[in-house]
């Protein structure tokens, strides 16, 4: 699957992480949060995560998978971001089977060069592996569980940008502890695969928010309608909106001496129809 991406598949697999960045703005709430280095066990290995809840107090659970560039700052920032409002937050590095840090970063990357494209092959094939999003997912709803900063009455949610977006659907789709998932400029969310993302719809049992990238819609304009009917003959709440950004405009380290593809102002945005969708959806 990776070799197959382009420039503009990489970029849009990366949504979200920028949006805890500009989240302040936006924010309601301002709780003093704590942030812990963890490791869980998997089927798999061991899976390095940060773990960031408010000081006080049991919360609804958290999951934020990251986009083709990993666990790195501003998936912290993120996470931090929603801590405050309330929320016990867990980013996990989703390449932990190959290594606990990547070292990636957008403004060094050349989409352009085949050995830098070849770094991501090996770990996105590690996560969009079949099984493997599914088997991290239940170890990780299970290790919230565990936790006296979660509150157990509540369901958990979970975001995810560019290769995160399928991730989402996958972790909503082997848990019924999920009650809502964000998907932001997702890549490959409608496929010709009988393992399509969009096809796991009868399994879902959460809200669903789905933030489309003009570019990506403008190259696969079939594929929101897809997902729409999907969600829908599946009785799935779901909201699929097209933004007039870039794929990628979440994330506010996505900006080079030659491209800005980060738009604050859709990322406070979609920050904020993630916010609503986590009142609702984890009540």
């Amino acid at each position: 699957m990776a070799e197959d991406l382009s420039r503009r598949d990489f970029v849009s697999m990366s949504v979200a992480a920028g949006i805890a960045v500009s989240a302040a703005a936006a924010s309601a709430a301002d709780l003093p949060v704590a942030e812990t280095d963890v490791e869980i066990k998997t089927p798999d290995g061991t899976c390095n995560a940060a773990f960031i809840h408010p000081r006080t107090g049991a919360y609804p659970g958290v999951i934020i998978w990251a986009d083709a560039f990993g666990l790195r700052p501003v998936l912290r920032e993120m996470g931090r971001a929603l801590a405050k409002e309330g929320y016990a937050v867990l980013v996990p590095n989703p390449f932990y089977r190959v290594t606990r840090d990547p070292k990636l970063e957008f403004k060094n990357f050349n989409f352009g060069n085949q050995d830098d494209r070849a770094k991501l092959a090996p770990l996105m094939g590690s996560i969009t592996a079949d099984g493997a999003a599914e088997k991290d997912a239940l170890a990780f709803v299970a290790w919230l569980d565990r936790q006296k900063e979660v509150d157990k009455t509540k369901k958990i949610g979970t975001q995810g940008y560019c290769m995160g977006g399928p991730l989402v659907m996958r972790t909503a789709a082997s848990s019924d502890r999920i009650g809502a998932g964000g998907s932001f400029h997702g890549g490959g969310l409608v496929t010709a695969n009988p393992n399509s993302p969009h096809l796991l719809a009868p399994k879902i049992h959460a809200r669903m928010y789905f933030g489309v990238a003009k570019n990506d819609d403008d190259q696969q304009p079939d594929a929101k309608d897809k997902l729409r009917e999907a969600m829908a003959a599946a009785k799935v709440p779901a909201e699929i909106e097209v933004y007039p950004s870039q794929h990628g405009w979440c994330m506010s380290d996505f900006v080079s001496a030659t491209t800005t593809i980060y738009d604050k102002a859709q990322a406070e945005r979609a920050w904020g129809k993630l916010l609503a969708l986590y009142k609702t959806g984890l009540a």
